[in-house]
Order: structure tokens, then sequence, then C-alpha cells
């Protein structure tokens, strides 16, 4: 079997696509890729369609990065799917979208599309729905006894929509299946023509929470398709931002697990570090989840020194009650009673799925975008990546309990180690077509963004990736087994986005 860098070799590469090489292979070429993937030796960050084509970022053992694409004139290609289920759901979105057909898709039914749109494959040819949308089936269950319980799309609280349908044996979850895509809000389509600007403010609304992560995901692709580089002192700025956003996201999510777990307490004081740390944001960047401050060639806005005393009074405090937390969820009896042993997912399928962020760090996969493949200026700085084995609740608790940690360290970090110098070098505009991509680490895991610039600067295609893609079919693994009243504590402790799925 070819080595990634063989077959990248063995096909016809695309001119000014950076940092990694992209290659147009043939439908031998895409197989191969695909047995490497159903073998285990590589991994697979992202498909993605457009009109005529396919595309798919591949990772193999020794930390290299891929782009292979297959042309389908005729709309039809090799499906990956078939033999590598994490690719599934891409598959069927692509499909939706473009109306690409992946041959010997074992699942046929629409993905984002629920037929509503009044036209079918927008991104594409645009045609007329002229028939109403099928009823959208779900997978049987068999056996004596069984029921199904639906649950959704509207849920109690404020959440997402998304619909989880059950099959039980009286308490018992025999299967879960999921639909999404009911919060589709067409950002693909609509980044299409839009200036880098317009299209780095789109890319920071697809996951409301993740604003910080996507944006510098964009913001690092157009600066590769470009050859710009952000100002020493907006990198270490964008980390700072980063690491606030992360903070922020695991002080919610411990203590909304553990109101799940009828633990309000813990809710309350999570809470409370929460909002902490969002009034430090709002402090340090005008504003609380620090959207629109990172543009592409850098940031928005500067640190002044009254967010500089801001953050060294976050950090204190965190460091102040933050272990009391901690020791309070780990001596609670009735409360571990809840997360320890259940939801488990085991270390073969976060490794199979590539399951990022605490996710697959808690069953093992210690994956960290700001390692592998890296970038500034976490390079130069110091932290772990936790990650455990034992892939139930508790161990995702604790994974975000340890990052938590990490987080307060690489804040203390960044203060004392922040340059001087220039907030942004604008990228110049291209005087041909050319591509960039990037991946960066969210609170959630790794986020990818592709991007296609026309000549004038403008974008061609754009596709984003939330690290849900690959976790939200892991929960359906992961409460096979449990009892029904344990789902939402398994679901929070997935904690995957709806939006950013749902594009």
């Amino acid at each position: 079997m070819p080595t990634l860098d063989e077959l990248m070799r063995q096909g016809r590469p695309v001119a000014r696509h950076r940092p990694w090489p992209r290659t147009v292979v043939d439908a031998a070429a895409w197989n191969a890729a695909a047995g490497r993937l159903s073998d285990g030796d590589w991994t697979l960050l992202g498909l993605w369609g457009e009109a005529g084509a396919v595309h798919m970022a591949l990772l193999d053992g020794t930390g290299g990065i891929g782009v292979v694409s297959l042309d389908c004139a005729d709309g039809r290609y090799p499906s990956i799917g078939q033999r590598h289920p994490p690719a599934l759901r891409l598959e069927r979105a692509a499909r939706d979208l473009f109306g690409l057909q992946p041959l010997g898709l074992p699942d046929i039914r629409p993905w984002l599309d629920h037929g509503g749109w009044g036209l079918r494959h927008p991104l594409a040819a645009r045609t007329e729905a002229t028939e109403p949308a099928p009823s959208y089936v779900f997978l049987p269950g068999e056996g004596e006894g069984l029921h199904q319980i639906p649950v959704g799309p509207v849920h109690a609280g404020i959440i997402e929509p998304g619909h989880f349908r059950f099959t039980a044996s009286g308490e018992t979850v025999v299967r879960l299946e999921q639909r999404l895509g009911y919060v589709h809000k067409g950002i693909e389509g609509l980044m299409a023509g839009a200036d880098l600007d317009r299209a780095a403010a789109l890319a920071g609304r697809t996951s409301g929470d993740s604003t910080v992560a996507y944006a510098l995901a964009f913001a690092r692709a157009a600066e590769a398709a470009t050859g710009a580089t952000a100002p020493p002192r907006a990198q270490w700025l964008r980390a700072l931002m980063a690491e606030l956003e992360r903070l922020a996201n695991h002080f919610g999510d411990i203590g909304a697990i553990c109101n799940d777990a009828s633990f309000t307490l813990m809710h309350a004081h999570c809470g409370i570090l929460r909002e902490r740390v969002l009034r430090a944001a709002d402090a340090c960047f005008g504003h609380r989840l620090m959207r629109d401050r990172i543009l592409p060639g850098g940031v928005a806005v500067d640190l002044a020194n009254s967010g500089v005393a801001a953050l060294r009074a976050l950090i204190a405090e965190c460091r102040a009650r933050f272990p009391a937390l901690t020791e309070l969820y780990d001596n609670t009896a009735s409360l571990q009673d809840r997360t320890v042993g259940t939801g488990i997912l085991s270390a073969a399928l976060a490794r199979q799925y590539a399951a990022g962020g605490y996710v697959g760090r808690a069953s093992g996969r210690s994956f960290d975008a700001r390692r592998t493949p890296g970038y500034p200026p976490y390079d130069t700085l110091r932290f772990d990546v936790p990650s455990l084995d034992a892939g139930d609740v508790d161990a995702r608790v604790w994974v975000r309990i340890r990052e938590a940690e990490q987080s307060l360290s690489l804040l203390e970090q960044i203060l004392h180690q922040l340059p001087e110098g220039p907030l942004r070098a604008e990228p110049t505009p291209p005087s041909e077509p050319c591509e960039g991509m990037a991946l960066t680490e969210s609170f959630r895991g790794d986020v990818l963004v592709w991007l296609r610039l026309a000549a004038d600067g403008t974008v061609a295609r754009c596709h984003l990736r939330d690290p849900s893609w690959f976790q939200w079919p892991l929960l359906e693994a992961a409460i096979h087994g449990n009892i029904v009243a344990d789902f939402p504590l398994c679901n929070k402790s997935f904690n995957c986005s709806y939006s950013g799925h749902d594009l």
C-alpha cells in the first residue's frame, strides 16, 4: 500500500495550495486511500465536495497531512463511507449540498436536507424540488418488548435543536439514532463571493461557543493561501483569546455535567467561574465571546493595561477556587456513582473516528492540533495534553479539569512573554487563484478550514469542519447499554455542537 507521500506524488499536484499539498488523483488512488483509512493507518481529517469534484484531507501516522481530490464530472465517485464509517455523514452532506453520488454509500438518506429548502443541491445546480421530501425513515429495531422514545428536535431549556430516537428494552438503551441538520444556516453558500473580512465574520458564527477557534482557523487558512504572516504580537493575542475561550467552556461544561447528575452546587460555582472568564474577556477585548477579534493577517484589537490586570485577577481567583471544586467533585459519592462507568467510549472507536478534544483524550487518543501539526505561539509554550483511558463520563470531566489547569498556566506564560509590535499585516490580494488550509484546536477538538480564493481575493469556496462531525456518531455508541435516564449526562459530557455540525 502506498504511503501518503507516494500517493500524493501519483496524482496531479495543484499549484498554490498551502501549507500542505493537494493532488488530483484517479479512482484507483482514491480507493487506495480508502483502504489505508479502513486499515487504521491514516486518519480522516475531512471530506467535502464542490461542483464536479470531491476532496479528502488525510493525516498519516507520521503527522504528514495532504489533500486528495477526485474529479467526478458525472457527479459520482467511489464511497469512502462504505469502507470507513466516519465518512458516512460527510458524504451524505456533500450529496445534499452538491448532488454528488457516493457509489456504494450504505446509507443514502438525506442528512442536512430536511425537504424545506424548496430546491435540491443548493451549492451546485440548484434544481427545483418538484416533489415533497419523503419521510425520514429511522432504522428499525427488532426484538421482543422493544419500544421507541422520540426526543426533540425541540428540547427543554435553552438548547439547539436535534432529534434523538431511542430504541429501548425497559430502561436500557438498545439503539440511539440521531437526526441533525435543523440549524443549517448555509454558511458555505454565504461565503461564496465574500471578501476576506466578511468571510471571517461568517466563519466566527459557525458555532458561537467556538467563535475564536473558527476565526483563527479561517485566518490561518487565508494567510496560508495568500502567503501572509500575522505579526508576533497578534499570534500571541490569538492564543490568549483561544485559552480564554477554552477555559470558559470547560468551566461551563463541568458544572453542566454535574447539574445533569443533580448536583447543582457544582453547577452554580462553575457558572460563577465561567462568568468571571467572560467578564475578563470583555475587559481585554471588548466582547465577552471575543467575536470578530481575529482577522486574516492579525487581530482587530490590542490588549490594554486594564485587560492585563483583569487577567491576573482572573487567574488568581481561579487558582484559589477551582481546586476546592475539583476536590468536591472527586469526593461526592452520589456524583461519582452517576459518572464513573457511565457512557463508556472504547479506545478503538475513538481512534477510528479520530475523536478530538476531551472525547478522544478520555479514551486514550491524545491528538491536539496545537501540537500536531502545531502553530505559533504554542511551539514556544509549555503545556501538557491530558489523556485518560477509562472513556466514561468521569474521564471526560477529568480531562476538562486538567485542560482548565493547563489553560491557566498558558495564560500566565502568554502574559509573561507577550511581545510588542503591530497587530495586523493585511494579506495582499492574490494575482491568481490560491488555496489554503488550517487546523486549529477548539475546546471541543480540532477545527478544519479549507479555503479557495479567486484572483480578485474573494472566496470561491470554503469548507468548515467541526470536531462534532466525528463525535456525534460516537455518542450513539457510548449510550448503548446505559439507561435512558443517563442520556442527558452522556450527552452533556460529549457536548457536541449542533450549529457547527449543521453548517
